[in-house]
């Protein structure tokens, strides 16, 4: 399935990218729900946690990693940020492709909806 994560990877879409590596791709969201909002992907098509195998414990560490790194290159480290990840209709999950929201610089209200 060919969704426009997949595209934004492919890069038949254009993204505001701050990270990239062979696993995993970061680009900014271009709907923010706060000052920063950026989107973390894997690049293998993981339709969501759901989806996940066993194999992919080692993929779900290095993004964890590449969470915190990306945080602290934003300067959200010090005064903290929220990381969510919405999994199927009801959780919220619009993108059939496995992915993280990094949002901070504000004051995070909860519940968040």
């Amino acid at each position: 399935m060919t969704t426009i994560f997949t595209k934004i990877i492919n890069r038949e879409i254009p993204a505001k990218i701050v990270y990239e590596d062979d696993l995993c791709l970061a680009f900014h969201d271009v709907s923010p729900q706060a000052p920063v909002h950026v989107l973390l992907i894997p690049k293998k098509p993981v339709e969501s946690i759901e989806a996940l195998e066993p194999e992919d414990e080692s993929l779900l560490g290095h993004l964890w990693m590449v969470i915190q790194r990306v945080a602290r290159e934003l300067e959200l480290a010090e005064g903290g940020y929220r990381v969510v990840v919405n999994c199927g209709k009801d959780g919220g999950q619009s993108v059939d492709h496995l992915h993280f929201h990094l949002l901070g610089g504000r004051p995070l209200a909860w519940p968040p909806g």
